[in-house]
This record gives C-alpha cells, structure tokens and sequence, in this order.
C-alpha cells in the first residue's frame, strides 16, 4: 500500500476532530487550574486577625445591634469554666489561630481525581474536610458542628470553599459571637511557596455584612502535625454551679479601656461596621485620623 494509501485511511471525519477538540476544551483547564495544595504551611504573621487583646476590641468588624449586645456580655472568665474550656473555635479559626496548616487530599478509587482536601485539626480546631465531587449540602435540619459541611470547587487557579452547618461561637476570643447560621467562604490561592487564605463569614443574625479575614502561609521546612495535643480541662476555681460569668447591657468595664490607653474611637471598638470604611476618617477629629 502507498503512503497515498495510508493517508487516505488515516483521515478522521470533520465531527469526530471538532468532537475531540471539544472535549480538550473543557479538560484542559480544569488540569491546568489546580496547584498542589498539599503539604505543611507556616504563618508569616503578617496580618492583623486576633485583635489587640484587650478585653473589648472588636475593630474591623462589621458587628450589628444583636451581635454587640452579645458580644459586650461576654465574660472571659467564662472559658475557666470545665465545660467550657474545651468546647473548641469554629472553622473560622483556621485564619485566626496562631498555628499553621497541614493540608492533604484524598483521591477517588477509579477516576483518580481529587475527591477531598483536609486541613488538619489543632488543639480547640477541628479538621475541615472539602469534598470535591459535586456533592450536595445537607438539609438545614442536618447535625452542625464546628468543622461545619464543606464543598469545593475550582475557580481558575484558586480553590473556592463552602461552609455551611456550624455550631454557633465566637468569631474573636473577646466574645464577638457567631450564629448557627452562618456561612463562610474560603478562597485558597498558591502563589509559588506562598498560600493566601481569604475568608468571608457571613452571619444574618450578628453581622450586618459579610466579615472579610486574611491570612498568608508560607511552605514549612519542617512537618505541620495534622492535629494538636488534646484538650485537657481542670478546675480552675469557677463553681460549676454558679451562674455563667457575663455582663448586664452597659456594664461591661472594658468598654472604654481601648480608648483611653490607644485612643480608638468607641463607634470602631464595639464593632460599628461604617468604621470599616475610609469614609470614617472624614467624622474624626483631625488629629485623629
């Protein structure tokens, strides 16, 4: 047979090419956009999330009228209560801790793709598991805990995540308060050994708009454990039979103590969410700004 031949047999129909292409279409992205997420992640530290540690100090947070009143109840000697010591942080905590992350991905059996990442547990944090295989979130009626339910998916080259079905907490250890109803969305983004984290909680029942938190990693020269030690609890002197320790509406102390030693505004201590903005500068007094 001449090579005439051979080419003549060789030729492919114009539908099965444009079918091919089609299909090389919709993979190749979805192959290209997923960096390795996997791995150990160290905190550079170079974000403002915890607050000054003060006992009021809700700066930066968009706070409603329901949210401040919780918040401004909020004892801390609460947590020297045995059942409260170790009752754990929320998913939001993955920004918020001082700790970094172990990340790791699970693969389906018989595609090989990408079934789940999970973001390892600490000490009072829970893992996240992120499901990446379509499926579906559970009824509002479903269990909620403080890992919540998690999907993923691919935007480009960052790793877009769901939370839905967590326990109610706090957003911030001085009592800025989270409901059973929230939601958050995590964006993940690898660029060459860095990791940004960029997450917004939204909460219909303390927030008046959606919480924007940020965090950058960077990879870690030695291993991130997957999971902290365990929490131990003791007795530390609060009578579990005594009321829990808090605050009666305009009685905390602290409410004024972030003005007087650094000079912050109250309308931006107790969380009011046009402080947010740079708008607020024009109300200060101008040396103040």
């Amino acid at each position: 047979m001449g090579s005439d031949a051979v080419l003549q047999h060789l030729v492919v129909p114009r539908t099965t090419v444009l079918a091919l292409l089609a299909i090389c279409a919709l993979a190749v992205p979805c192959a290209y956009a997923q960096p390795e997420l996997a791995g150990s992640w160290a905190p550079r530290g170079n974000e403002f999330t915890t607050g000054s540690g003060l006992p009021v100090d809700f700066t930066g947070m968009p706070l409603n009228e329901e949210g401040r009143l919780r918040a401004l109840s909020y004892n801390e000697s609460q947590l020297a209560m045995i059942e409260r010591q170790c009752q754990g942080w929320p998913a939001s905590y993955l920004v918020m801790g001082p700790f970094g992350l172990r990340i790791w991905s699970d693969l389906d059996p018989v595609r090989g793709a990408v079934q789940s990442w999970t973001i390892g547990a600490w000490e009072d944090k829970p893992s996240m598991t992120i499901w990446m295989d379509g499926r579906p979130h559970p009824s509002n009626y479903a269990l909620h805990t403080r890992s919540g339910f998690t999907t993923g998916r691919w935007e480009g080259n960052t790793l877009v995540a769901r939370t839905t079905h967590m326990k109610a907490g706090l957003l911030r250890r001085v009592g800025a308060p989270v409901s059973d109803r929230a939601t958050m969305t995590t964006r993940l983004s690898r660029h060459g050994d860095i990791l940004a984290v960029l997450v917004i909680i939204e909460d219909p029942d303390y927030l008046a708009e959606p919480w924007l938190i940020s965090k950058t990693f960077q990879v870690s020269p030695v291993t991130v454990p997957p999971i902290g030690p365990p929490c131990i609890s003791t007795f530390e002197g609060v009578d579990a039979r005594a009321s829990v320790p808090h605050y009666l509406p305009e009685k905390n102390p602290f409410v004024d103590e972030m003005t007087k030693q650094l000079g912050v505004p109250r309308d931006a201590v107790v969380g009011m969410p046009e402080t947010l903005y740079p708008e607020y500068r024009k109300k200060l007094a101008p040396g103040k700004r």
